[in-house]
């Protein structure tokens, strides 16, 4: 079975004695909605799991806004909610999937794999007609053991290590190692830059002494690329996903975070491109366009503004095929807690939507 379930699926198997149905809605800026909602009318037999007071450790001066849990907290917290080594988990929200996803990815990333998303969520459990409760059920704890999976996260300096060695303009391709690149016409491609500490957007390409220091303040040394690291053998550098609105990626708006831009050399695939306009997930060739382009078998660190969203594209690009991918958790909340980190903004795909 896939990682997606309808309603119709979980109606038929929401009785079944390993099956643990976890309600995950929760609302930016709303902090108690979520529970509200859940204590108002949710799924028989489902427990509730706050983002921020479950599955997020609290906020600190790095980590971003909703920090990745140590394995052993989150053990904690899965084992009140009654999940064991054989649970199959099912998770919900009314956001589109995104709380869920988080719930599916951390989930993942400390082994345990039977773990589902329902497609299009609590609304479409209600409209149907489907059962609800104001009820609470008496949970027995789980035995849930944490056995971490290194290989799905990014951490900080992985992110640094493929933000610098991003070729603009050959993402597709898997560029490696370059920092100059060109548009149609020869010249310096108009992605923009900001240096740490100054707003001022700069080309980014065309790299000013002032921005070249910054960026070998965080990065070390940039060098011309070398031709014999764009041999045939060399792995291509890890692509940088960036899963916000076009607007937050680009600098234009920033409802939430301090700094405005994206993290230099990532592309961007807004998350909601992963549903329909109904918001049910896309599946096949669908969902294949969403990610067109881009190797299958590239290595992908995949972000947002904080670790939430990010993970319904992962779950898609795991679903579309894709082999390699990781969550950088911190996200840009993260990226902009350190000084120093280069900021950019404007589009690394087409410049000229700048």
């Amino acid at each position: 079975m896939g990682t997606v379930v309808s309603p119709k699926w979980l109606l038929a198997r929401m009785y079944e004695p390993d099956l643990v149905i976890a309600d995950c809605r929760f609302a930016l800026g709303k902090p108690l909605s979520g529970r509200s909602a859940y204590e108002e009318a949710h799924i028989p037999g489902a427990v509730y799991l706050d983002l921020e007071q479950d599955l997020s450790a609290p906020v600190g001066t790095h980590g971003g806004r909703h920090p990745l849990p140590e394995p052993e907290a989150l053990q904690a917290v899965f084992r009140r909610a009654g999940i064991g080594p054989d649970s199959r988990v099912v998770a919900y929200d009314d956001q589109g999937g995104a709380m869920a996803s988080r719930l599916w990815w951390l989930l993942r990333w400390l082994g345990h794999d039977a773990v589902y998303v329902m497609d299009e969520g609590f609304g479409a459990w209600q409209a149907a007609g489907f059962p609800v409760t104001a009820e609470t059920r008496i949970v027995v704890p789980g035995g849930f053991a944490a056995r971490p999976q290194p290989h799905r996260l990014a951490g900080l300096e992985e992110v640094r290590a493929a933000s610098s060695a991003a070729a603009p303009g050959s993402w597709a391709a898997g560029g490696s190692g370059g920092h100059a690149g060109t548009d149609a016409a020869g010249g310096h491609a108009s992605v923009e830059a900001v240096q740490p500490g100054n707003l001022a957007p700069v080309d980014r390409l065309g790299v000013e002494a002032s921005v070249v220091d910054g960026l070998e303040a965080a990065f070390g040394s940039i060098e011309e690329p070398n031709e014999a690291a764009e041999g045939a053998g060399e792995a291509a550098a890890p692509l940088l996903i960036d899963s916000r609105d076009p607007i937050r990626y680009a600098g234009i708006e920033e409802p939430l975070d301090a700094k405005a831009g994206h993290i230099p050399g990532a592309v961007n695939r807004f998350w909601k491109g992963v549903q329909d306009e109904q918001g049910r997930w896309k599946s096949g060739a669908a969902l294949d366009e969403a990610f067109a382009g881009i190797p299958k078998d590239r290595e992908l660190i995949v972000y947002c503004g904080s670790g939430v969203t990010a993970t319904p594209n992962i779950l898609a690009l795991e679903a579309a095929g894709f082999t390699n991918v990781k969550l950088y958790a911190g996200s840009w909340s993260d990226w902009i807690s350190y000084s120093k980190n280069p900021i950019a903004v404007g589009d690394e795909e087409d410049p000229e939507k700048a």
